[in-house]
C-alpha cells in the first residue's frame, strides 16, 4: 500500500510521521514504526482525519460532554401521562429554539446551515423518535430520559449499519438531537453554552466530543479559528460547515477532549490531520512558516477562480461540483464550477416522516437548473439501501452493501420512482438536466429505467405538462461488473460517472466504514486504476462522456494521475475546485498519458509523486 492510501489510517501513518518529523517533533516520535494515537515526550501529538485544510496556532477551549448520564427508573402507571407530556414539551422547546436560531441566522452563515438545522427540527417530530419514545413511556413505564436514550440507541444502530457513508454519519444527527432534548429535560439550556473564552486576541480552537449544527452557529461568533472533534467523518456536519467556512478542522480524534485542558497551546494541522499540543518553540516556528506559506498559496489560488481549466497542451477540462441540497448550487457557481456533476437527490428524502411529493421535488430540481443557467446539472436518482427504507420499514438487510439499494431499490418501488422521474422531467425545461442512475450492474436495469421514463412522459403528456425533448441518461460506474463489461453499457447510455468510493470498496472487498480493514482501502491499487482506465477508454471510444465524481476527483494529489488516464471531467466538493484547477493548469496531458499507460502495465501501485512534472 502507498503512503497516500495510509495517510489517514488510525493506527499508522508513514506519510504523517514524515510530516511531523519535518516539523521538528523528533523528540515526541518513536525511532521507527507507525505513529500511535498519543505520542509520549515533551510534545503531545494526536491525529485524526483532516477534513478542512489549513493551519491554526491557538488556545484550546474544551467543551464539556454533551452526552448526559441519565437516570433509569420506571414510573408509576398514574404518572405516564405527565411523563409523556414532559417529553413532548421538551421536544417542542428544543424545536422552538432551533426555529428561533434558523430565523436569526447571520447573513454570512454557510448556506448549508439552515438545511442542517431543519433536519434536526424534523427529527424531533419524526415518529421514529417521538412516537416510539412515547410508546416506551406508555408501554414499559420508562422515565422520559431512559426512553429517549433507548430509542436513540435503536436508531443509532440502524444508521451505523448503513452502507452509504453520508447516511451512516447521519446517526450523529439523532445523537445530537437526543442530547439537546436531554438538556431541556434536565432544565439546562438547549443551546450550547461555553464558559467565557480566555481574554486576549489569540485564536481559539474548539475541542469537543461532537459539534451539532446549532452549536456551530453559536461558536462562529467568537474567536474560534479551528474545530477538533472526537467523532465525525468527511461528511459530518462539522466537516461540511468547516469547509464552507474555510476553517481548519480535524475529526475522528478519538480521545482529544479527554486529553486536552482549557488553555493548552495547540497547533491544528488540517492538511495532515495532526493536533500538536504544547509544542516547542522550534515546532511553533515551523508551523508559523507553514501558515504564511499556506496563506500565500490560497491567495494565489483565488486568482485562478475565473481562469479556464486548460492543460499546458490545450486540453479543456470540465470541473464540476457535487451538491446535496438545492441551495448549494449557488455555492458551486461562486466557486467556479462549470456544472453540477452530482446532485445527490436522496437528501431531499432524509430526516422526514413522509416522502417529498412530485411538486416539492420539482421545485428543488428546477431551482438548481435555474441557478446554473444552462450549465449541466446531473441529478442522481435516489440512492438508498435496504438497510433503511423510506416508508418506515427499519429491517436491516443481511448485507446492505449487496442488497436492494440504489437503482434496485427504485425499480422495486415504481410509484416512488415514477414520482421522482416526473419531477426531474418537468424541471428539465429550466436548464440542462441529466439523469444519473446509481449502482447499475445489469443492462435490464437501464432498459427498465427507460421504460419508467417513457411512462412518466406519457403521464406528463396527459396532464399537459412540458418537459425537455431530450434528456441524457447515464450510469454510475461503482460496481466492477459494469467497469469490466463496459462496452454494451456504452451503447445503451449517454454518459458515465465513476463513483470511486464504492468502486474501490467493491473491487477490494473492503468495507470503507470498518476501521479493522480501513488500511486496505487503497485508491491506488492496480486493479482499481485499471478499472477506471478501462471505463474512460471504452466510453471515449464510444463517443460518450465520462466523469469521476468520487473522492479521487477532489484529491489534487491524484489530478495528474486521472488526467494521464484521459479524464476530462471531474466533479467534487466546491471547496476543492481551485486546488484541482491549479494541478490541471500545470499539467501536460499527453505527456502524462504516456507515463500513466506505462505505469498501469506494472503490478505495483502508481506513485502520484512521480507524475508531478509538466
Amino acid at each position: 500500500m502507498t503512503d497516500l492510501a495510509k495517510a489517514n489510517k488510525p493506527g499508522g501513518s508513514p506519510a504523517l510521521r514524515e510530516d511531523v518529523l519535518a516539523a521538528g517533533l523528533t523528540a515526541a516520535l518513536p525511532s521507527d514504526g507507525p505513529l500511535p494515537g498519543v505520542m509520549p515526550g515533551p510534545t503531545l501529538c494526536l491525529y485524526g482525519q483532516g477534513v478542512a485544510r489549513g493551519y491554526v496556532i491557538g488556545r484550546a477551549v474544551v467543551m464539556g460532554a454533551t452526552a448526559l448520564e441519565v437516570a433509569h427508573y420506571r414510573i408509576a402507571a398514574e404518572d405516564v401521562a405527565a411523563e409523556s407530556e414532559r417529553l413532548t414539551n421538551a421536544l417542542q422547546e428544543a424545536s422552538d429554539e432551533l426555529g428561533e436560531l434558523i430565523d436569526h441566522l447571520p447573513e454570512d452563515a454557510p448556506r448549508e446551515m439552515a438545511a442542517m438545522l431543519n433536519v434536526h427540527r424534523l427529527l424531533m417530530s419524526d415518529p421514529l423518535l417521538s412516537s416510539q419514545t412515547l410508546s416506551l413511556i406508555e408501554e414499559r413505564h420508562y422515565n422520559a430520559e431512559w426512553a429517549l436514550t433507548t430509542q436513540g440507541q435503536i436508531l443509532g444502530e440502524q444508521f451505523s449499519a448503513m452502507e452509504d457513508e453520508y447516511l451512516r454519519e447521519r446517526g450523529a444527527d439523532v445523537r445530537q438531537v437526543i442530547e439537546r432534548v436531554l438538556d431541556v429535560l434536565h432544565g439546562s439550556p438547549a443551546m450550547l453554552r461555553l464558559d467565557d473564552p480566555p481574554p486576549g486576541d489569540e485564536p481559539l480552537v474548539v475541542v469537543a466530543h461532537d459539534i451539532s449544527p446549532a452549536d456551530m452557529i453559536r461558536l462562529r461568533g467568537g474567536r474560534f479559528s479551528a474545530f477538533v472533534t472526537d467523532l465525525g467523518g468527511a461528511t459530518s456536519h462539522t466537516a461540511i460547515v468547516a469547509r464552507s467556512m474555510g476553517v481548519p478542522a480535524i475529526v475522528a480524534m478519538g480521545k482529544a477532549r479527554a486529553l486536552l485542558r482549557d488553555g493548552d497551546t495547540v497547533i491544528v494541522d488540517g492538511s495532515a490531520g495532526a493536533l500538536v499540543v504544547n509544542p516547542s518553540d522550534a515546532v511553533l516556528a515551523e508551523y508559523r512558516a507553514r501558515q504564511d506559506a499556506y496563506a500565500r498559496e490560497r491567495a494565489e489560488l483565488e486568482l485562478l477562480r475565473n481562469e479556464p481549466a486548460v492543460t499546458l497542451d490545450g486540453i479543456d477540462i470540465s470541473l464540476n461540483a457535487n451538491i446535496e441540497l438545492p441551495e448549494e448550487a449557488a455555492v458551486a457557481l461562486a466557486a467556479g464550477a462549470k456544472g453540477i456533476g452530482l446532485f445527490r437527490s436522496e437528501f431531499l428524502f432524509m430526516g422526514r416522516d413522509e416522502l417529498p411529493g412530485e411538486e416539492e421535488q420539482y421545485r428543488a430540481y428546477a431551482s438548481v437548473a435555474k441557478t446554473m443557467a444552462g450549465l449541466p446539472v446531473t441529478i442522481r436518482t435516489l440512492d438508498l439501501g435496504a438497510d433503511k427504507t423510506l416508508d418506515g420499514d427499519t429491517t436491516v438487510a443481511t448485507n446492505p452493501a449487496l442488497g436492494q439499494r440504489a437503482i434496485r431499490y427504485c425499480l422495486a418501488r415504481p410509484e416512488m420512482f415514477g414520482t421522482q422521474l416526473r419531477a426531474i422531467l418537468r424541471a428539465s425545461v429550466h436548464g440542462n438536466i441529466r439523469i444519473l442512475l446509481p449502482m447499475v450492474a445489469h443492462l435490464h436495469e437501464v432498459r427498465a429505467t427507460r421504460a419508467a421514463l417513457d411512462a412518466a412522459r406519457r403521464e406528463l403528456d396527459a396532464r399537459g405538462e412540458p418537459y425537455a425533448a431530450h434528456i441524457e441518461l447515464g450510469a454510475m460506474v461503482e460496481v466492477p461488473a459494469i467497469a469490466i463489461a463496459i462496452e454494451p453499457f456504452a451503447q445503451a447510455l449517454d454518459f458515465f460517472s465513476i463513483g470511486t468510493n464504492d468502486l474501490i470498496q467493491y473491487t477490494l472487498a473492503i468495507d470503507r466504514g470498518d476501521h479493522d480493514v480501513a488500511d486496505l482501502y487503497d485508491p491506488l491499487h492496480p486493479a482499481v486504476l485499471r478499472l477506471i482506465a478501462n471505463t474512460i477508454n471504452a466510453a471515449q471510444r464510444a463517443g460518450k462522456s465520462v466523469a469521476v465524481c468520487g473522492e479521487m476527483a477532489g484529491d489534487s494529489r491524484l489530478t495528474r494521475l486521472l488526467l494521464g488516464m484521459g479524464l476530462t471531467e471531474f466533479s467534487m466538493h466546491p471547496q476543492q475546485l481551485l486546488d484541482v484547477k491549479r494541478e490541471v493548469r500545470g499539467a501536460h496531458s499527453n505527456a502524462l498519458r504516456v507515463k500513466v499507460a506505462t505505469a498501469l502495465n506494472r503490478a505495483q501501485p502508481i506513485d502520484p509523486d512521480a507524475l508531478q512534472l509538466p
